[in-house]
């Protein structure tokens, strides 16, 4: 061990089933334990607003140290935490393999799943929210009715939901759409260039719940810029990969989840398919959070071994193969904001080096959080909180005056452009949202290819 290792972060196992896991009479020796050494740190002050939360209880207490703080409050520190792994992955000089041995992450998800096992999770309505795959269906029955029910200006809707599911009345929710991912591809007519440099791989597609039901366009620019470049691919959706779950502290559900989709797609594995995640936090399931829960499971193995992030895949094609001809410039400048999930797959800013590969790229980066962090960021209890972490991104993307806004997680592509509409709003002297929609990077490459844009 070297203080400060600069050793590669290495990430234990989730013991969930052990009982000592759930165990809160353990669990809060480790709170503080791991608070401390943080107290003692504070690196990691400008990441989400559980250490500030947690530095706050800590300076006004009467000792001005741990010892002082109320147990009880711990759990403010636990509640703010997004699982956005910034912290584990990106600051923390005491992750393993370093003795400190710390996960803050891990053990902010081991106190919420002993909340579950306490059935003090959160109430029914709220616990609604997470059941992607049925409010999907549900939405993509009648479109336009659901979507004029979430819409955040309904002065008869939203305040009810608010009430109900702890639903911000002014965060803005996704659209569903009437035509699923699954549907469309059944009949997009997308053509595969067998003379093109990538014609030798083929790739099953995980269109994830959100593309499926929400950004069918995503999926669809995907396969257009896959095709173009040789690729076959085949859409596969079983159900969502359990991040909703996850964040809730649902380990045992989200293990269900996992065993049925990595045995569906081990077929196509077998075949020889690669297994492409359409957003961030899909792929960050796959690759890294499921062989924690099963670390024994072979086909959770295989299919962590199998998965790319979109992104990921294409910049492998560039790098390999080389791309298919017929790249050209954008429209416009793009504030592209690279999404803590995709950091956290330690990949490196793929999305990024993707967008650098059109002509005459035009790229503001925005490497700050968006301050979402899934269903977190639109609850009641945190709305305020996500819009305070976002606003570093909101209004560098403001400034920055690009035609596009761009992220690879799709909700904080809609939280940015809902930050940079209040920035406008506040001060309306200054520069004005010119993007009318925050897209994917693979939509923006599949324009660069000259492929329409998805409304």
């Amino acid at each position: 061990m070297r203080e400060g290792s600069l050793d590669a972060p290495v990430r234990h196992p989730l013991d969930w089933q052990n009982p000592d896991f759930a165990d809160m009479d353990k669990i809060v020796p480790e709170l503080e334990r791991v608070f401390d050494i943080c107290h003692g740190c504070r690196r990691c002050f400008n990441l989400c607003d559980s250490f500030p939360i947690l530095f706050d209880l800590i300076d006004e207490s009467e000792s001005g140290e741990l010892d002082t703080v109320d147990k009880a409050d711990y759990k403010k520190v636990v509640d703010a935490c997004t699982l956005c792994d910034m912290c584990f992955m990106v600051s923390c000089p005491y992750v393993p393999p370093h003795e400190f041995d710390l996960d803050f992450p891990h053990l902010m998800l081991r106190y919420r799943a002993a909340e579950q096992k306490q059935g003090k999770g959160d109430p029914g309505m709220v616990e609604e929210l997470t059941k992607t795959d049925r409010n999907g269906k549900l939405g993509s029955i009648l479109p336009a009715l659901a979507n004029w029910v979430t819409k955040a200006d309904n002065a008869m809707t939203r305040p009810l939901m608010e009430r109900l599911a702890h639903v911000h009345r002014e965060a803005w929710l996704p659209k569903f759409h009437g035509t699923t991912f699954e549907e469309r591809a059944r009949g997009d007519g997308v053509e595969v260039d067998a003379e093109a440099p990538a014609k030798s791989r083929k790739a099953v597609l995980y269109a994830t719940c959100y593309v499926n039901f929400n950004e069918p366009g995503t999926g669809t620019a995907a396969r257009q810029v896959l095709a173009k470049n040789g690729v076959e691919t085949q859409v596969v959706y079983p159900e969502c990969c359990g991040m909703p779950q996850l964040e809730q502290g649902k380990i045992e559900d989200t293990a269900k989840k996992a065993k049925r989709i990595a045995g569906e797609m081990k077929g196509w594995i077998d075949q020889g398919y690669d297994v492409i995640a359409l957003t961030p936090s899909c792929a960050l399931m796959l690759k890294f959070e499921w062989p924690l829960i099963l670390p024994e499971d072979e086909d959770v193995k295989r299919l962590s071994q199998a998965t790319f992030d979109i992104t990921e895949y294409v910049v492998d094609i560039a790098n390999k193969e080389g791309l298919a001809e017929g790249l050209g410039p954008l429209d416009g400048g793009v504030a592209l904001h690279i999404a803590c999930h995709a950091r956290a797959q330690n990949m490196g800013m793929k999305a990024r080096d993707m967008m650098k590969l059109i002509p005459e790229a035009d790229v503001k980066m925005l490497p700050r959080c968006s301050g979402h962090g899934g269903s977190w960021g639109v609850r009641v209890e945190h709305f305020d909180q996500a819009m305070k972490v976002g606003k570093p991104a909101m209004r560098d993307a403001l400034k920055a005056e690009k035609k596009y806004v761009s992220s690879e997680c799709p909700l904080a592509g809609l939280h940015i452009q809902q930050g940079m509409a209040k920035l406008a709003a506040d001060s309306p002297e200054g520069p004005q949202p010119t993007a009318e929609k925050a897209r994917h990077p693979i939509e923006l490459f599949a324009k660069a290819y000259g492929f329409a844009l998805d409304r």
